[in-house]
């Protein structure tokens, strides 16, 4: 497989020394360290980051992309409609993308959902306890349940996302909200998994648990097939019998 982590590495470049401290060569570069950890040798893991030319995901980038990791947060509205419109298409024709955290306000995952994908939300440092509600899911395997994030902002209900295909993960939070932070789309041919924990403050992706559950997403949104986008060719009568 070939994936790619892409940051809008917008708090690292402005100097925010809190996410400095946890993610000094950015917060995708701690991503991408724990998936080839897992994934080993035969897989490539690169980055791309908001300020590179077309963000990083030229079209000959995107064609040989197998898996996208997404992370967004403040500089949603700087990414380039054609760069969206590019990654839409490679979802419709296969390839699988992941959505973290703050991404649910990205263009790309608005565009997947057709909604605000807005929610609630409060930056206390709470303890988030993530739960398993589909154990048999290959997201889940290996990994457990619940997940114990020391400090974490809270995501609440209600979330403004379609009914998702399967529901994965639910957090629970201090305060007494929940949030469905673990959750599943197909869309054309393409895979999409929605994945919650990971605010830019918090360590929390140097935590092994999450580097599995992203791990095991990488390998469930992997394409299977050859990428190929669905058009709409013309059949004449009895095409079928031919």
């Amino acid at each position: 497989m070939k994936i790619v982590v892409w940051n809008e590495n917008w708090h690292e470049t402005n100097g925010d020394p809190k996410v400095i401290g946890h993610y000094p060569d950015g917060i995708h570069t701690v991503i991408a360290e724990g998936l080839r950890e897992r994934l080993g040798a035969d897989h490539e893991v690169s980055t791309a980051t908001l300020q590179e030319p077309e963000h990083g995901l030229t079209q000959e980038r995107i064609d040989g992309t197998d898996v996208l990791l997404w992370w967004g947060h403040m500089a949603h509205d700087q990414v380039a409609p054609e760069v969206v419109e590019r990654v839409h298409d490679a979802v419709l024709s296969g390839m699988g993308l992941i959505v973290l955290h703050s991404g649910h306000y990205s263009k790309i995952f608005q565009r997947i959902t057709g909604t605000t994908n807005s929610l609630i939300w409060r930056n206390d440092g709470e303890r988030e306890l993530v739960w398993t509600v589909a154990p048999r899911h290959p997201i889940a395997q290996g990994i457990p349940n619940p997940i114990v994030i020391p400090a974490q902002e809270m995501y609440g209900e209600p979330f403004e996302i379609p009914t998702p295909d399967e529901l994965i993960f639910i957090s629970s939070f201090e305060g007494g909200e929940v949030f469905r932070g673990g959750a599943t789309y197909e869309r054309g041919k393409g895979r999409v998994f929605y994945f919650s924990p990971g605010d830019q403050e918090y360590p929390v992706y140097h935590q092994a648990e999450i580097r599995d559950v992203l791990t095991n997403a990488v390998h469930w949104v992997a394409p299977t097939l050859p990428r190929e986008l669905a058009t709409a060719p013309n059949a004449p009568r009895d095409w079928f019998l031919k």
